[in-house]
């Protein structure tokens, strides 16, 4: 059995991680730090800080006996780039399945958030990812690809104050009215606590609004090894 620790913003993915991963050999230690969200509307706030938290947790993380490490905010995803290469054991981002799977389906993308503080680091994130080579080694097109940000607004201040459920129905709402807005083009649902509300729209409607959680179980099974119970 392997241990992965799990670098969360918000207690509310716990839940998310735990659930989706329950059919696997794996023990998941969480940490919490809602730190970063809380300071980003200060003036003195830049990418500096968030790099050097960042670094700093996932050495943190390592040094207690964790494996693999899983970061489920796309806050602190955007920026792994060079700090997973600090530490010595593997680090996925929450949106790494869901940008192979963009990768290797051209076509034109709807990125939907709730926390607007994400949006310009995982855009960057995504964009590059979309013009690098895939598995083959053949280049991407990057013309193929058409991605616009989409902001649901007035929803992330209600699942950092725990109305999940005001969250939940707040982000349903705007995931099918997006969906209903660019009819033809593929919503994805960029941050972990918005995919119960893509499921649910999903479910509801049959349009398919992607999400980083749809895709994550195969992913760590097949880059982590890990065994199903």
């Amino acid at each position: 059995m392997i241990t992965i620790g799990c670098f969360h913003a918000h207690y509310s993915n716990i839940a998310l991680i735990e659930e989706t991963l329950a059919a696997y050999e794996v023990e998941l230690v969480h940490y919490v730090d809602p730190g970063l969200d809380r300071l980003k509307h200060d003036a003195d706030f830049s990418d500096v800080v968030i790099h050097e938290k960042v670094a700093q947790t996932l050495r943190w993380i390592a040094k207690c006996h964790a494996d693999a490490i899983l970061v489920t905010c796309t806050l602190f995803a955007a920026v792994l780039e060079q700090e997973a290469t600090e530490v010595p054991v593997p680090v996925i981002g929450i949106d790494d399945p869901l940008l192979q799977e963009m990768r290797q389906v051209p076509g034109d993308y709807i990125i939907a958030f709730t926390n607007p503080a994400t949006i310009e680091g995982t855009m960057a994130r995504l964009n590059q990812a979309l013009q690098q080579e895939n598995e083959n080694e053949h280049p991407y097109i990057a013309n193929t690809y058409q991605t616009e940000a989409v902001c649901i607004p007035g929803t992330f201040e209600l699942i950092m104050r725990g109305d999940q459920q005001g969250y939940l129905e707040a982000v349903r709402e705007g995931l099918q009215q997006i969906a209903e807005q660019y009819p033809g083009k593929t919503v994805v649902a960029a941050q972990l606590s918005m995919a119960p509300a893509a499921a649910q729209v999903t479910a509801d409607t049959g349009i398919a609004i992607h999400s980083p959680l749809a895709l994550l179980a195969a992913y760590v099974e097949k880059n982590l090894g890990v065994a199903r119970k």
